[in-house]
């Protein structure tokens, strides 16, 4: 049975029970300020569970895509362990509860596949318990049948589900299915979990967790307002008991991935390992790794990540990494992820089409990452060599931990390439130091962690208002000044009765015009003005939804709970804003127009008179690209476009042709706006212009990188436009004053100026070399007599370059006696650096003087070159003489 047909069975036996199908959210959990990622299906239902909001559904069942990654390094290993997975979820919120949910999911899974059930043999089911819960014995054991020798009692930290951080939790049931003895010893799953395989947990969501250690240990500190129920039937587990596999990574999903890596590389998977995954040749650890994190990859970019060195984005960058790498490691040294990708693609479209339809801009980040990252090996490799010689040359067998830490940690080459290519070359690799320098990487991480991650939001003032008060009547889109009430005041997260001059609180009104950030667009500024009360807006937020919270500076007087107050935006603010949300959507229809319909937009900020927009694209704009890009956009706001806000449902926007922006949720009902036709359509919740015209002009100010395969473009709008553009004109008139010019010849005028100035530089540049060289019979005469040796060594003029010194010290070992030993070591100063070069003649070389040996003695090891010339530096240039006086003693030493 294929995964997608799973994922449909499940879906349509619990809608028939009553529930209610809710989309997966984004992997993403941009809603929740705790997490990266959705890591389990209940995520998206956690203020339910709370109590901190009131579901539309008593019951309800999804399939959540998820990702986990703090086990990301025993991926392959093992079988239980995977990045992207997939969770099959039926919730009950105060409805049913134990018995109902263990039935559920004992029917679904012993079910005939002629009755819509997955066809399991009850016999081979095992269930564990929590330690205390007699109820789920009985129920497993009265009235499903299930003998006592297969329930098992498990503690905290099996049996007790919480999201790892202070939050809801409770005691669970997990299922296990007996794969036989060829998988494992028999005895349950306390024995063996591979042969024993888990594929559902039932929670049953009733008490609170308290902090402490992530899964025992923590304290329970009360119990939820209603018993509720979250299940969870794990996607991949169940598809490879289904389909007869070892494991998750031979499923219909995955297993194509793999054979494709085994067709690029030549290798074949799974010939030297048995049905046991922790066995397994590491070599099919290594197909399992490309098989997962490709997946994943395109599963996260799919959802929005993109390559970054931060956050989610930095997750995705090490999946991709560890891929590539894996292929590199099984023998492929050419771009594979133009090969494993579309097979991804491929197979997992069944479940989710829309990334067929979005496959080009999902390709263009992998794609480009990967070409970025073999410059990165490419480059590492070159360090790496640089460090063996060095090794080598010093006498040692062993490169430095901290070496290959720093390839690892700022080159991002990794540890297995190291360990390969230094093995190459005779050396091994100092793995104690490079591990002690990654648990400190990752206890600082940890600790960085913990200091922000200290439990789920506290969003509980918040929720109050909203269930004692009701959502905010929110006039935003239709009005600039309200009447309104004080529903609500909090100062720093606690209700409070009054607010007084000098203060900055959070303001809740039963209506308000002002617009909450969001969607890019920034908050609104304005005024609430009451009978003793003047404060000026300085934020607006919506920290739950259907609550708007205004932060407030208090300038004058007292606000007062229940006071009737004036609420009123800045209308210049708005006017601005308006023009730089809507000149945001000009822009971005102008970016796919010019390049095409993959430059999509994947984050923007606008401001009154300002916004910048982020699209995926891999390579910097030229010039002319930059004007045409300008141009369409004014001709857009030239044409005096008109622009039209219309409501329909999510899957109608789509068919409609509206781009949805990635890093945004919407709900089932969405806004959709329109600039000219079908030329622009997007999903945005922000406020706008009537006709493309109001914009006014229009003006690119900035383009830049902000990472792999990702643009940005910053314009001016409006008034901010028009005064950037005189700040130029009036620049330009500046520069043509100062020249003598006309305005139109500036260009020509500066150009001709620089090049004299060049030639200028030139001349002097080659004066300059040529006095210093003029100089070295003089430098040579001065040469002092070192236990048999002529060394001259002299300080550099003032302002002789790099390659001038080199050429001094060769000139003054000219100089020196013939047949006679000589050493010139020659220092120079600049930029508050100091740099020396050491040239010998041959007559001391026959006496084992190194020119490399001696800058190495003057610079501690460092410094580079061969036994005739080499030089260093990077020191202070104050330690100038001292690089003279270490090369004399390294002599008489």
């Amino acid at each position: 049975m294929e995964t997608a047909e799973i994922q449909r069975r499940f879906l349509k036996f619990f809608e028939s029970n009553g529930h209610t199908v809710v989309p997966s959210a984004p992997l993403p959990a941009f809603e929740d300020p705790n997490l990266l990622f959705v890591p389990a299906g209940m995520v998206p239902f956690v203020p339910y569970f709370l109590g901190q909001a009131t579901p539309e559904w008593n019951r309800a069942t999804s399939v959540q895509k998820c990702i986990r990654t703090p086990d990301i390094d025993e991926v392959g290993k093992t079988s239980r362990h995977g990045t992207f997975f997939q969770m099959n979820g039926n919730f009950s919120f105060g409805d049913y509860f134990k018995e109902q949910a263990i039935r559920f999911a004992w029917d679904l899974t012993t079910g005939s596949l002629e009755s819509g059930g997955l066809g399991l043999d009850g016999d081979r089911i095992w269930a564990t318990v929590y330690l205390d819960d007699d109820e789920a014995i009985d129920i497993w054991h009265k009235q499903i049948g299930l003998p006592l020798d297969r329930i098992v009692r498990r503690g905290q930290a099996d049996n007790m589900w919480s999201m790892g951080i202070p939050g809801p939790c409770g005691p669970c049931s997990e299922l296990y299915y007996d794969r036989g003895p060829d998988y494992g010893p028999e005895g349950g799953p306390e024995v063996d979990e591979d042969r024993y395989l888990e594929f559902w947990n039932l929670v049953f969501m009733q008490n609170i967790r308290g902090g402490g250690p992530a899964k025992e240990g923590y304290e329970v500190t009360g119990d939820l307002p209603k018993k509720n129920i979250d299940t969870g039937m794990g996607m991949e587990r169940m598809a490879a008991l289904l389909q007869g596999v070892d494991n998750m990574y031979e499923t219909d999903q995955v297993r194509p991935i793999i054979d494709k890596a085994s067709e690029l590389t030549g290798k074949r998977y799974g010939v030297s390992t048995s049905h046991t995954a922790s066995e397994s040749h590491p070599d099919d650890i290594r197909f399992r790794v490309i098989g997962d994190h490709v997946r994943s990859s395109l599963m996260l970019i799919g959802d929005g990540v993109v390559p970054s060195n931060e956050g989610r984005g930095y997750v995705l960058r090490r999946l991709m990494r560890r891929a590539i790498r894996a292929v590199r490691l099984l023998g492929y040294d050419k771009p594979a992820m133009p090969e494993l990708l579309p097979v991804a693609m491929e197979r997992m479209s069944a479940a989710y089409p829309e990334l067929r339809t979005d496959f080009e801009r999902i390709s263009s980040y992998a794609y480009g990452e990967e070409e970025a990252f073999l410059k990165t090996l490419k480059h590492g490799t070159t360090i790496l060599d640089t460090a063996v010689t060095e090794t080598k040359a010093e006498g040692g067998a062993t490169l430095s931990g901290s070496k290959a830490f720093e390839l690892h940690d700022t080159y991002g080459f990794p540890i297995d390439l190291t360990l390969e290519m230094a093995e190459e070359q005779g050396l091994s690799v100092d793995q104690d130091g490079f591990r002690e320098l990654m648990a400190e990487q990752r206890r600082r991480a940890k600790a960085d962690a913990a200091a922000r991650k200290t439990g789920h939001a506290d969003l509980s003032a918040y929720w109050k208002l909203l269930q004692e008060q009701g959502p905010t009547d929110w006039k935003a889109y239709e009005s600039l000044a309200t009447e309104s009430r004080v529903i609500g005041i909090l100062s720093e997260g606690e209700s409070v009765a009054v607010a007084k001059a000098g203060q900055i609180v959070e303001v809740v009104l039963d209506r308000t015009p002002f617009y909450a950030e969001s969607g890019g667009q920034h908050a609104d500024a304005g005024k609430i003005v009451g009978p003793n009360f003047f404060g000026e807006v300085v934020d607006v937020q919506r920290p739950v939804k259907k609550l708007v919270v205004h932060q407030v500076r208090v300038l004058e007087g007292e606000l007062v709970l229940d006071d009737r107050v004036e609420a009123t935006v800045d209308a210049e603010w708005r006017l601005g804003a308006r023009q730089a949300h809507s000149g945001t959507h000009v822009v971005h229809a102008a970016l796919r127009e010019v390049l095409g319909p993959t430059a999509l937009q994947s984050g923007s900020f606008n401001r009154p008179g300002y916004l910048r927009l982020d699209f995926s694209w891999r390579a910097k704009l030229s010039d002319e690209t930059r004007s045409e890009i300008e141009e369409v956009s004014n001709k857009a706001v030239r044409d005096d476009l008109p622009v039209a806000v219309k409501y329909m449902t999510l899957p109608e926007a789509k068919d409609f042709g509206a781009v949805a922006l990635f890093g945004e949720t919407y709900d089932e009902t969405v806004r959709v706006v329109e600039i000219g036709g079908p030329w622009s359509r997007e999903l945005c919740g922000g406020t706008h212009v009537s006709h493309s015209a109001q914009i006014g002009p229009l003006v690119l100010t900035g383009e830049s990188s902000v990472g792999s395969g990702q643009r940005r473009v910053e314009a001016a709008t409006g008034m901010e436009a028009y005064r950037y553009l005189a700040r130029e004109r009036d620049l330009v008139s500046q520069i043509a004053e100062e020249i003598g010019a006309q305005r139109g010849d500036v260009l020509e005028r500066v150009r001709a100026i620089l090049q004299r100035s060049k030639d200028a530089e030139r001349e002097l540049a080659t004066l300059q070399a040529k006095a210093v060289s003029g100089r070295a019979a003089e430098f040579a005469a001065a040469a002092q007599q070192v236990e048999g040796v002529k060394v001259a060594a002299i300080r550099a003029p003032e302002g002789t370059k790099g390659g001038d010194v080199r050429n001094l010290a060769t000139q003054i070992r000219g100089h020196l006696p013939e047949g006679e030993p000589g050493v010139a070591a020659v220092v120079a100063t600049a930029g508050g650096k100091a740099s020396i070069v050491v040239a010998v003649n041959g007559a001391a070389k026959a006496r084992n003087v190194s020119a490399q040996a001696l800058v190495k003695a003057a610079l501690s090891g460092k410094g580079g070159g061969n036994d005739e010339i080499a030089q260093g530096g990077g020191v202070p240039a104050d330690q100038a003489q001292h690089l003279l006086d270490a090369v004399v003693r390294a002599i008489t030493a």
